[in-house]
């Protein structure tokens, strides 16, 4: 046997064998140029490698995104066709997953709870969400008339509007240090103050940031139920953003069909930064965004690891700014070219300026003036 060439093993060989199963700073270094998902394969091989691979995904601490544009070319959402491929690819174990698309792309023809055929469509879009992230991964939904992101690959991609075609995004959330991202879902079978105590939305006083979607809101009863939902968190020094959409997903088992109902992340803890302004109808002109989105500014947040997030009102958009594509989007890139921006059109905005400076916050405590038309919340959340 020692005659066989096939079994000769070279001094290099044996070297190279020696340091991948004994010196951890070298492994810990080569496995940082792994993505995730090959990385949890790769901790099996041997308790060396498991330890490494541990330490490695306690580091990756910076969330991404993948974002579509266009319609699919098969018969698989186009974004769930694009995270099959992309997560693949990630440098994170995703915990949470907030993802947007126009209401189009997942209202398939009769698209809602009354017939069996668009049910098994909407369990369809959940179950290839499913398939994609880990089993103990979140996933909210959010289905709106319009979409903004920014396009995969770079933070300082130039964002989008997209108020007509399929789009959309999916934010992915690891486990950072600092950092409590906490989804919630309220109908009004579920609501009460126990309820809001348990999401951390009252007597939380690490709570920073509150993005919130509320759909069948012009239901009878839908207004008093935000009301009772917006009183508190209005008396909170928490930031409050979101919008009135569509259709949310998965569904609610607790749900009735047709039912109102919020879902919403709560972000809480000492890394957790969040500042917004309120783009008025007095807001019309490109200057006029671009100086109102400056005032962000004030609150002085790195622009490292955090999104913008911009919620607007479908009478906005081109329609509002004379035919003019893309204003507020634009705007907003000028003034954070490295801030990557997210968001959608609604049917409603919430939100309102608030801006912490120093020792000071400039912000409106009255739930009313948290609910708006034909506005546009641009926001600012910092995770550390």
């Amino acid at each position: 046997m020692d005659d066989n060439p096939a079994f000769d093993v070279s001094p290099s060989d044996n070297k190279a064998t020696y340091v991948l199963s004994n010196v951890v700073e070298v492994v810990e270094r080569i496995l940082t140029f792994v993505p995730t998902k090959s990385l949890l394969r790769i901790a099996s091989v041997c308790r060396l490698w498991s330890n490494c691979a541990r330490r490695v995904l306690r580091t990756q601490q910076q969330l991404t995104w993948v974002s579509v544009c266009g319609p699919s070319t098969t018969e698989v959402n186009a974004l769930c066709s694009s995270l099959t491929e992309e997560v693949e690819k990630v440098f994170l174990l995703p915990k949470m997953v907030l993802t947007m698309m126009d209401h189009e792309a997942v209202k398939v023809p009769g698209y809602c709870y009354r017939q069996k055929k668009s049910k098994r469509s909407r369990h369809s879009l959940v179950e290839e969400l499913s398939r994609v992230f880990p089993k103990n991964c979140d996933i909210m939904g959010i289905a709106a008339p319009g979409i903004v992101l920014t396009p995969s690959g770079s933070r300082s991609s130039p964002p989008k509007e997209y108020q007509e075609g399929e789009a959309g995004f999916a934010i992915m959330f690891p486990s950072m240090e600092g950092v409590h991202i906490r989804p919630f879902h309220f109908c009004k079978k579920s609501l009460s103050q126990s309820a809001l105590k348990e999401a951390g939305l009252i007597d939380n006083p690490e709570l920073r940031v509150v993005l919130l979607f509320v759909y069948e809101a012009y239901k009878p009863g839908g207004a008093h139920f935000l009301g009772q939902i917006l009183t508190p968190l209005a008396k909170s020094k928490a930031l409050i953003a979101g919008g009135i959409v569509e259709s949310v997903f998965p569904a609610s088992l607790c749900c009735s069909r047709g039912a109102y109902g919020v879902v919403g992340l709560a972000l809480s803890g000492p890394k957790v930064q969040g500042a917004s302004v309120l783009l008025d109808q007095e807001v019309s002109n490109p200057k006029a965004a671009e100086d109102t989105i400056r005032r962000l500014k004030a609150a002085k947040i790195p622009e490292r690891n955090t999104l913008g997030f911009m919620f607007a009102c479908v009478g906005r958009g081109h329609n509002y700014y004379n035919n003019q594509n893309n204003v507020e989007a634009d705007a907003f890139h000028k003034v954070f070219p490295g801030v990557p921006l997210f968001g959608l059109f609604g049917n409603g905005e919430i939100g309102c300026d608030r801006i912490v400076k120093d020792d000071y916050t400039l912000c409106d405590s009255d739930a009313d003036c948290l609910q708006h038309e034909y506005t546009t919340v641009m926001t600012l959340v910092h995770l550390g």
